[in-house]
């Protein structure tokens, strides 16, 4: 199997061995690989262009996927994992709810919107916005849509009582609007009571609204898109091609664990929370003769805290980890998950039932499940992957009632065999931009003291972590701020002799004559106009014993 970029995986042949049948062109695999994630890519492109909010236009918090009509996803762009691994999810609740709901029934033109998590969302703040597509030339009512079209995009606020709706929060309703898949536009019509109810319930409305239509934007130009493909070259074709992509990549994954030892391995962690309380994440990891098992019963039930996840979410985190072990060029879709199996305890940290609160379970709960993921992997094939990376997105989210900013701060990447990792980056779940100096002072009352690389902050081997980022910021006028972090009290692990990161964590004071107060890893704080904040991002773990440690080398005193 290749493994390399020149040339990518060889699509598979008729009726290879793993694929969900026959494919009747292998060499049109890669082609429509590439139109499909295309028609992505381009509506993401409409989203940067057309929204309003930092969040969105800078940092590019959002993602972008196509959908068959069975809800799998067929395609994605190069977007953010946490998004595209639990987007099957919502596009399954609006389908679920259109079976039931006979008034509810798909048509052209429509648009759902939803965040529920307990119904297809992740987490309050992202949207997602789902577009059935009828791709044969005449439809009939009732008809199941052939496709899909499908975006999720981060809001700066959604409602609550914290600014930014990424706050302390114990239960849902203190995180924001919820909203189960309901139509946004019907039949190409906007429903504007639905959205007036919604922007009556958030921060800084037209900024809300302007990320919406532009969603809703960025879906028009999906389904123009394939149904100019559905036009060159047949829907029942198009439809064919892409159940295509679910075979080769189903196959690819198939392929690729049967490489790995049979075997059976037990790793844990413990999630950051204030106080010392304790929450533990607990995974099984197997691979038996038709594939993996990712067990992860056993750990914490669910906390009065925003770091329980949906289900949706531990999906996503084990799609990511998997996808990185498959060749570069394997397109990205559900075939991924085909030969695995995951467990989790209904109610649990990693199965969220109502009313449990859930906005950092999206962020750090997803970025300790990549954690354990790959150590597990390390364990079953060692010298193969990477120590962890910084293992938090540092959520940080400021404002008051005229305006709100949330952001994700990149860290270290973790020590591999290949080499060390890189710092000051968006690592695994997350993968956003930093929000530009300029543009974070031109929106906000704000002012950028310093953005810098931590240094010092990987940890030691014979490939370092990279390091973390330090940030530090003053305040033009009194604020909110809300801190979800991760990695405070014990900074990323290394591997294979490799030393541990540094721990991160977020500090305020209110003047820059004061002494500065540290938060606890979910908290929150006010600051008067002229008060500071400074965010210690995590350097990634090292990989392998250090080059003085193998040989009895002493360093400089």
């Amino acid at each position: 199997m290749d493994r390399g970029d020149a040339g990518g995986p060889q699509p598979p042949g008729p009726g290879a061995p793993g694929s969900q049948g026959a494919v009747r062109a292998p060499l049109e695999v890669p082609v429509f690989q590439h139109l499909f994630a295309a028609v992505a890519e381009e509506m993401g492109a409409r989203l940067v262009r057309s929204a309003f909010s930092a969040n969105i236009v800078e940092r590019r918090d959002f993602s972008c996927a196509l959908f068959d009509g069975r809800g799998r996803m067929i395609a994605q762009a190069a977007h953010l994992p946490v998004h595209l691994g639990a987007a099957p999810r919502s596009v399954a609740a609006v389908l679920a709810r259109a079976a039931r709901e006979p008034e509810f029934a798909l048509e052209p033109g429509d648009a759902v919107l939803l965040n529920d998590p307990f119904e297809g969302g992740s987490h309050l703040p992202d949207l997602t916005l789902v577009s059935p597509l009828f791709l044969r030339p005449e439809h009939r009512p009732g008809q199941a849509p052939d496709a899909f079209v499908c975006n999720r995009a981060h809001h700066a606020d959604v409602g609550g009582p914290f600014p930014g709706s990424m706050g302390p929060a114990r239960e849902i309703h203190a995180e924001g609007l919820r909203l189960p898949p309901v139509k946004l536009v019907r039949r190409g019509r906007l429903d504007r009571e639905l959205m007036s109810v919604f922007l009556a319930n958030v921060r800084v409305p037209e900024e809300r609204q302007g990320d919406l239509l532009a969603q809703w934007a960025s879906n028009r130009l999906g389904a123009e898109r394939m149904a100019e493909l559905a036009g060159r070259y047949g829907a029942e074709f198009l439809l064919e091609r892409a159940a295509d992509q679910l075979a080769w990549t189903a196959q690819l994954c198939r392929a690729r664990l049967a490489e790995l030892p049979v075997g059976r391995v037990q790793v844990a962690d413990e999630l950051d929370l204030p106080g010392g309380e304790r929450a533990e994440l607990r995974l099984e990891l197997s691979r038996g003769p038709h594939g993996l098992c990712a067990d992860f019963r056993g750990s914490s039930g669910a906390l009065p805290r925003p770091l329980n996840t949906p289900r949706a979410v531990v999906e996503s985190a084990v799609f990511y980890t998997l996808r990185l072990l498959l060749p570069a060029g394997t397109p990205t879709n559900s075939g991924v998950l085909d030969p695995v199996e995951i467990r989790t305890d209904p109610g649990s940290l990693l199965e969220a039932r109502y009313p449990a609160a859930v906005a950092a379970g999206n962020t750090e709960t997803s970025q300790r499940l990549v954690d354990l993921m790959l150590r597990a992997l390390a364990e079953l094939d060692p010298g193969r992957l990477p120590a962890c990376s910084a293992g938090t997105m540092s959520n940080l989210s400021f404002g008051q009632r005229a305006f709100t900013h949330y952001e994700t701060i990149g860290g270290g990447a973790g020590g591999g065999p290949g080499g060390p990792g890189i710092s000051a980056r968006h690592t695994h779940m997350t993968n956003t931009r930093n929000t530009p100096i300029e543009a974070l002072e031109r929106s906000f009352p704000v002012r950028v003291l310093r953005a810098s690389v931590r240094r010092g902050s990987g940890g030691a081997g014979l490939h370092a972590g990279g390091d973390g980022i330090v940030k530090e910021l003053r305040f033009l006028v009194p604020v909110e701020v809300s801190w979800l972090g991760g990695r405070q009290r014990s900074g990323p692990p290394g591997l294979s002799g490799g030393g541990p990161g540094q721990p991160g964590g977020l500090e305020l004071r209110p003047s820059g004559q004061s002494p500065w107060r540290r938060l606890e890893p979910i908290d929150r704080g006010e600051l008067p106009s002229g008060g500071e904040l400074r965010v210690l991002t995590p350097g990634g773990g090292g990989y392998g014993t250090p080059a003085a440690e193998r040989t009895g080398v002493q360093g400089p005193a």
